[in-house]
């Protein structure tokens, strides 16, 4: 699928390096594939809260394809992909990766190739666009509301967005914040889908990215509420699935720069706790929609931010924190597991990957 036609944020993958959006099981086993693509980064898949769709961004679009078969449904159901997703099917998008996958089956890319070892699991479909209302620059901090109605997304303006799921005119959420530049990257939803939390990017010592905090801010719009106000930098705030807890990473207390732990607080900036206190450098901290596990990226020992194409573990804790205990580990880092990825059985996740060409398919 080719789409850098239309998008207009386009990450490049690194030479001789595909991308692929994958599931596996909290507990184990081998990951499926789900969709893998060598024309540019795909990041960030969201699970959709019927357990019908995977979200992810490419090129500053938003595109979905549907949950591999047998995947869990939702809380109250839901049929799996097979009982009508894909109504609203972008037959140009679903066109271009049948085609590719045609063109180029020995490469192993596009949609619907089959994977010898990863089952009938793959999807025999393209991803489709989500009409995102003229948004043309989304990143990878995007989500759903609780009820899956609603597409939440940070774009290129750096403000957040509403866009219906099935598509739509955008309503932008945020403000204008004097004398910026602000910019605002989204990360949670309350389980009422009342409330975003997001992290709020200001000038600080002549970094116009220097002061990075925590706020919260009605989905329907209205005021700001700062939860932090520190310079140790702040990011991926999610609230935990009993609106109890914001789950964030934070180098508050590090005692090298870039150090950053997980953390949570009270929704009103209160009762601050560490979860991790380890070598590596621990990010975006997962809530399970079962309460009973947070997922999240590590990366090396040293690492600055949250950078691409690194090795990188992924580990869970429980949600008061403990000892961490491996998931994967994986060529990967930004766009790997950016925004909550968690099937709505709590059983399995999405995440992405790039891995070399001639180490992709077995």
């Amino acid at each position: 699928m080719t789409i850098t036609g239309k998008g207009t944020n386009v990450r490049p993958l690194a030479p001789g390096r595909c991308a692929r959006l994958m599931v596996a099981d909290i507990d184990g086993g081998r990951p499926r594939l789900v969709y893998e693509t060598r024309d540019s980064a795909l990041e960030a898949p969201n699970w959709s809260p019927d357990g019908r769709w995977l979200v992810f961004n490419q090129d500053g679009l938003l595109l979905r394809v549907p949950a591999p078969a047998g995947e869990a449904a939702g809380p109250e159901g839901a049929a799996g992909p097979e009982a009508g997703a894909g109504r609203e099917a972008g037959a140009e998008a679903a066109g271009e990766a049948r085609a590719r996958a045609a063109a180029a089956p020995e490469a192993g890319a596009g949609a619907g190739a089959g994977r010898a070892g990863y089952g009938p699991e793959v999807i025999d479909r393209g991803p489709e666009v989500i009409d995102s209302g003229g948004i043309t620059d989304a990143n990878n901090d995007h989500l759903l509301s609780p009820d899956g109605r609603t597409l939440y997304l940070s774009a290129g303006d750096g403000h957040i967005h509403a866009v219906p799921f099935e598509g739509g005119p955008a309503r932008r959420v945020t403000n204008d914040h004097a004398p910026g530049p602000f910019r605002h990257f989204l990360h949670g939803i309350s389980p009422d889908g009342r409330t975003l939390a997001y992290v709020g990017v200001e000038p600080y010592g002549g970094d116009d990215w220097g002061y990075r905090n925590i706020f919260t801010i009605p989905a329907a719009g209205g005021p700001d509420t700062r939860l932090t106000d520190s310079p140790a930098p702040a990011d991926g705030p999610e609230f935990g699935p009993d609106g109890d807890w914001i789950y964030f990473n934070s180098e508050h207390g590090a005692a090298a720069p870039g150090h950053a732990q997980l953390f949570r607080m009270r929704p009103d900036g209160s009762g601050l706790t560490r979860l991790t206190s380890d070598e590596r450098v621990n990010w975006f901290p997962h809530p399970s929609p079962d309460g009973r596990h947070i997922l999240y990226v590590s990366f090396p020992p040293g690492t600055q931010g949250h950078p691409a194409d690194r090795e990188v573990i992924l580990r869970r804790i429980e949600p008061d924190g403990g000892t961490p205990r491996d998931v994967l580990t994986l060529f990967g880092g930004q766009g790997t597991l950016n925004v909550n990825s968690w099937a709505p059985d709590s059983r399995r996740f999405a995440y992405v990957d790039y891995p070399v060409h001639s180490l992709a398919t077995p």
